[in-house]
């Protein structure tokens, strides 16, 4: 018979990148947060989910990670598997913890069936013993035209009619909304919840190794992300600051750990001949950078989304248009919201529309000022939404008291 004590398995499939372990880690700790005997276990393919920091009850497995290819094929991060050996043994994990843990929830990030459906029996066997089934999406996926094919090909509308009793969407439909163009069925919309976006705070100021080494001075704060398609970007904003056309706001470039070495070299080189550019290699507490910079230049992920709304801060957005298109959309849909201001990559590497808009970006104005209220409601709805699920099945999940 299952235990009361209320336990929930997230699923992560991505290994490169941080969008997707950041966003399950930030639900992970809302949660542990909300029920006082709530226990969270997060699968991931990520190679420095052992980077960041836990809270209590809350931990990771990690799976042997893939990689993407420019082809669009997958194969083994650093193991000689073959990509059938290395789905084949991350199955086996993903079904033989979820035995063992025996989840009275279960979250999908983005993938229904998981990368190469590797987490379909998973989903069988856990909705057989009365597992809540949930998929989490991401506000902006891809164009609707090239999301309806590519989960047509996967099998993933008939995976959400049959297999899952939710699908949270987080964000809010008035900026965007994913299911909207791809033909989903309407037992499948009846499922969608969108949540609001999720909020993010800075942890606390001592587990921050960083100190700003313009002292007082405000400074604005670059991050790609992961890095590891953020090349362009970081190039661009040190071609700004190498042409001393105009005076510009110190700036913090935090490169990401999937950056190459090569790059990241490369960069740090170019830095040290300039006076206002200081260069990170990675921070797994980005939150406090933001809290302190004065504004931000990001590329328009699902995270750094999150967090221009959560700290407030003037942003200029540099999106990506490949693989997908989902940067491109979300920053158009955030600009035309009087969220942010864009910066089109294919103007790039053009300095001086990228001078221009370093300079005007400390004076813009930051995203309260659009006067979109309620947007940043994702994690609070997520956390009464599996209260809900708890008293439906019996478990034991006492709500934390106020402030802690």
């Amino acid at each position: 018979m299952r235990c009361k004590q209320p336990k929930i398995l997230i699923y992560s499939h991505d290994s490169f990148g941080l969008g997707h372990l950041r966003r399950c880690r930030t639900i992970a700790h809302a949660l542990v947060g909300a029920f006082d005997d709530l226990s969270v276990i997060i699968l991931s393919g990520s190679p420095i989910i052992g980077s960041f920091d836990f809270r209590s009850r809350v931990d990771f497995v990690r799976v042997p990670g893939v990689i993407k290819l420019r082809n669009g094929q997958y194969t083994a991060h650093t193991l000689p598997l073959g990509i059938e050996e290395m789905l084949e043994l991350r199955a086996s994990i993903i079904e033989h913890t979820a035995e063992v843990f025996d989840p009275h929830v279960f979250i999908v990030d983005k993938e229904p069936l998981g990368l190469r459906g590797e987490v379909r029996t998973t989903l069988e066997r856990l909705g057989k013993r009365g597992t809540r089934l949930v998929l989490g999406l991401r506000d902006v996926m891809d164009d609707p035209e090239v999301l309806k094919e590519e989960w047509e090909r996967k099998g993933a509308p008939e995976a959400l009619e049959n297999l899952y009793d939710d699908v949270w969407i987080y964000g809010r439909k008035e900026i965007h909304d994913p299911l909207a163009g791809i033909g989903v069925p309407d037992a499948v919309r009846e499922k969608a919840l969108f949540t609001g976006y999720l909020r993010r705070e800075a942890p606390p100021a001592a587990s921050s190794s960083f100190r700003s080494p313009f002292g007082e001075e405000p400074f604005i704060l670059v991050t790609p992300g992961g890095g590891g398609d953020g090349v362009e970007l970081v190039d661009w904003v040190l071609r700004a600051y190498e042409a001393h056309e105009q005076p510009l706001f110190p700036a913090v470039i935090v490169l990401g750990p999937f950056m190459s070495n090569e790059y990241q070299e490369r960069f740090t080189a170019r830095a040290e001949h300039l006076r206002d550019v200081h260069i990170i290699d990675f921070t797994p507490t980005i939150e406090c950078l933001m809290e302190e910079a004065v504004a931000i230049v990001g590329m328009g992920g699902y995270n750094i989304f999150c967090e221009i709304l959560s700290f407030d801060k003037p942003t200029l957005l540099v999106p990506r248009v490949q693989p997908r298109r989902e940067q491109a959309i979300r920053a158009a849909k955030a600009e035309a919201a009087g969220l942010l201001s864009v910066l089109p990559i294919d103007r790039y590497p053009d300095v001086d529309p990228m001078v221009e808009a370093l300079a005007r970006l400390p004076r813009q104005n930051p995203p309260s000022v659009a006067g979109l209220n309620g947007l940043l409601g994702g994690l609070d709805v997520i956390t009464d939404r599996v209260a809900t699920f708890f008293e439906e099945t019996g478990a034991r999940a006492p709500r934390a008291a106020a402030g802690e």
